[in-house]
């Protein structure tokens, strides 16, 4: 049980008798203060304020975690003035109000709570541990250093500034501007790891698609029968897949169709496949293919892989030619596992490319990825501005810009930043 605030001290206190040793766990016997009565026994924390997690007084009360001892705690800690119940992740707000942690890093924390996969941990803790807010909070200062030099030069020009500010200022905007679009134009990849990757099954009816998701999921989660169109709408099934989170949709069986029912459960098959980050398309042995149509897809992206399958080659089949989406065909036959291994494998190696960062840290949300875009547009107009010869008073306001959004990501935007480069950099009234 965990405490924090201004009236943590006294109700430790209240509790415990005493304070143990900042940072030291310390055994203690927990009283009702209002009767004497012991509650339990149990290890004591006490950390105080600013060197705690939410940078308050704070004070951890590790017990037996049977119910009667909870319901007698909370009964005693609710009594004590000053004390609530903490909402839904209070603690961690507290800790980014007091700037013990930025908002990347309180994201990282949920994104850890929330982890369900080896590669969702190790994200979530880089995350959590400031590389993000390191990686944003130093293209700030960069952009930081460029106005500062930027407004010593137009504030201040009896000092000794050199001839090359404007071209030095026009190469570090362009360098850094590449590292930001760079980072940006990541394919969704720290998106993908912390949300899971989306693959969608689809073919005609009797495909096999139900078949094949009740397989990789290890339990009947659709129902399979030889009655064509019993698919209507898009069923989905998670689980972990070499260590990445992956939803499997099951979708409708694509064909021409009167039923109402049945032809919006198509539309939405091919508007998820076309969002999808990889699409399953099943062929049954021994008919024909006609071409996959997608919908759903942001414009100017391009189309989600496809894996070809090659369905039922158990059965007896006419042989068919190679009209398959992709040139690489894998032959499955559920019922007797072969080529089950093989899709699981090109699924497994597909979830590694698209979720491989190669050691860089990603941007995990779509507002990382909105402010970033704000950043990449204002370093465009200065750029421009610059190169056009305009006022350079219009360009420091675009940098400006750039800053505030790249602040707006973690969270700290601080305006006096600016005023100690100049006077760090140029000695101004010394």
């Amino acid at each position: 049980m965990r405490l924090s605030g201004p009236a943590t001290r006294a109700a430790l206190i209240a509790l415990a008798g005493d304070l143990p040793p900042a940072r030291h766990a310390a055994l203690r016997s927990l009283r009702d203060p209002a009767t004497g009565e012991v509650l339990d026994r149990g290890l004591v924390l006490w950390f105080p304020a600013p060197n705690s997690y939410t940078g308050e007084d704070l004070a951890e009360l590790h017990v037996h975690g049977g119910r009667a001892v909870l319901d007698g705690l909370f009964r005693a800690l609710a009594a004590q003035p000053g004390l609530r119940m903490a909402e839904a992740g209070e603690f961690t707000r507290r800790a980014v109000a007091n700037g013990k942690l930025d908002l990347t890093a309180a994201e990282g924390v949920g994104d850890l709570i929330a982890a369900e996969t080896a590669a969702q941990r190790r994200q979530a803790l880089r995350q959590a541990d400031g590389h993000l807010a390191a990686l944003y909070q130093g293209w700030s200062a960069d952009l930081i250093a460029v106005l500062a030099y930027m407004e010593a030069w137009l504030d201040f020009p009896d000092e000794d500034l050199p001839d090359s500010l404007v071209p030095e200022t026009t190469a570090r905007l362009a360098a850094l501007h590449g590292r930001i679009a760079e980072h940006l134009a990541d394919a969704r990849r720290g998106e993908r790891v912390r949300t899971g990757l989306q693959v969608a099954i689809v073919g005609a009816p009797n495909a096999g698609k139900s078949t094949l998701l009740n397989a990789l999921a290890q339990r009947d989660v659709a129902i399979v029968t030889a009655e064509p169109g019993t698919t209507r709408d898009v069923l989905e099934v998670q689980l972990d897949l070499g260590g990445h989170a992956v939803t499997l949709l099951d979708t409708a069986g694509l064909r021409e169709t009167e039923n109402a029912v049945e032809r919006e459960g198509i539309r939405r098959a091919r508007e998820r496949a076309g969002s999808a980050d990889v699409v399953v398309h099943l062929v049954e042995a021994g008919t024909h293919s006609a071409p996959l149509e997608l919908t759903g897809g942001a414009p100017g992206e391009a189309e989600p892989p496809v894996i070809s399958v090659r369905s039922k080659v158990d059965l007896p089949h006419d042989p068919e030619p190679q009209d398959m989406v992709s040139s690489s065909v894998i032959d499955l036959s559920v019922m007797s596992g072969v080529g089950l291994p093989d899709l699981l494998r090109r699924l497994t190696d597909m979830a590694r490319e698209l979720t491989e960062t190669g050691g860089a840290v990603p941007p995990t949300r779509w507002r990382h990825r909105e402010s970033l875009g704000h950043t990449v547009a204002a370093l465009d107009r200065a750029q421009e501005g610059l190169t056009n010869g305009l006022p350079l008073e219009l360009v420091g306001e675009d940098l400006r810009i750039a800053i505030r959004a790249l602040g707006r990501i973690t969270g700290k935007v601080d305006v006096e930043d600016l005023l100690d480069v100049i006077f760090r950099d140029f000695c101004i009234g010394k």
